[in-house]
């Protein structure tokens, strides 16, 4: 069932865990975040980013995640993912995107709270809930989002949800998108978590850049052909404990992906006569699925919330 994310993160903060947001790229991808969501009975989060549209065009797979989410048996929020320009968030909401996300993070902060309050306006009218940033994230996923990290401050965040209207915001405790180069799992700032969420009792805070790159995922990949570098990021145990601190929207996808590409090189090694996608595509839903549920019972706690 499509449902609207003010729901799904005010039954979270009741319940003390997190949504989790998972990140598509096409059909076996949706279907393998429905499933997870369904077996265990999960409420859970369809997601894509701005920067993903040059190889998922919003007009196409934005459809297909709405009707996906209506035909569930779960409750499911459909999100617009960092979004960029006021052209493709107008989009998302047209199409029919229950929450969309406005990064203004790499701006000064001035002009991140002008611009988010010009968004928020906008999306408040058509009753559509507006996630935005602050705090900037390290790391590497196709591209670079910054060379270092810029920890939230906790009053500043305060004081940016006053003046936008902000309904959730993504803030940077020690997490990084995609990764970066590192010997072990980067240190999540749990006590800043903490001060931040302690500073707005209630409020739900966002948690980006939180799949964990298992080093075991990665070794999986590069057995089967693969030549991923193993890049780190916060574990596990972390992630969880930052959801008890405060962070009840958790967004994740490069676990998910690793599974996913390992699956398909697997297939293909093994059975390398075959060339039809249906065939080798179903293993990898699979074990995207799987992924996703793991994420569901072990990190987030969100496994018989509905």
């Amino acid at each position: 069932m499509l449902v609207n994310m003010s729901k799904l993160l005010a039954d979270a903060q009741k319940g003390n865990y997190a949504v989790g947001s998972f990140s598509v790229a096409n059909m076996e991808m949706v279907l393998g975040v429905l499933k997870a969501s369904e077996e265990l009975n999960a409420p859970v989060i369809l997601q894509i980013a701005e920067v993903r549209l040059k190889q998922s065009p919003l007009e196409l797979i934005g459809p297909l995640m709405v009707a996906s989410a209506e035909y569930a048996k779960t409750p499911v929020a459909v999100h617009f993912d960092h979004g960029k320009t006021i052209e493709k968030i107008s989009q998302a909401l047209e199409l029919g995107f229950t929450s969309v996300m406005f990064d203004g993070s790499h701006l000064p902060y001035e002009d991140n709270v002008e611009q988010t309050k010009e968004i928020v306006e906008y999306a408040h009218k058509r009753n559509i809930w507006v996630e935005a940033e602050l705090g900037c994230l390290p790391g590497f996923e196709d591209f670079v989002f910054a060379e270092k990290a810029v920890y939230t401050n906790p009053q500043k965040a305060k004081e940016f949800i006053a003046l936008t209207g902000c309904d959730a915001l993504a803030v940077a405790v020690g997490t990084s998108h995609g990764g970066v180069r590192g010997d072990d799992y980067l240190p999540l700032d749990l006590e800043l978590m903490k001060k931040i969420a302690a500073e707005k009792p209630g409020y739900p805070f966002v948690l980006h850049g939180a799949a964990s790159l298992p080093p075991e995922l990665i070794t999986a990949c590069n057995e089967q052909g693969g030549k991923v570098e193993y890049l780190r990021n916060c574990s596990e145990e972390s992630i969880a404990a930052a959801v008890k601190a405060g962070a009840k929207k958790v967004n994740m996808d490069v676990d998910n992906f690793l599974v996913y590409t390992t699956e398909v090189r697997k297939f293909l090694n093994e059975k390398p006569s075959i060339y039809d996608p249906r065939k080798y595509l179903k293993p990898a839903e699979e074990a995207f699925q799987r992924e996703v549920m793991h994420k569901m019972l072990k990190v987030l706690g969100s496994s018989g919330q509905y």
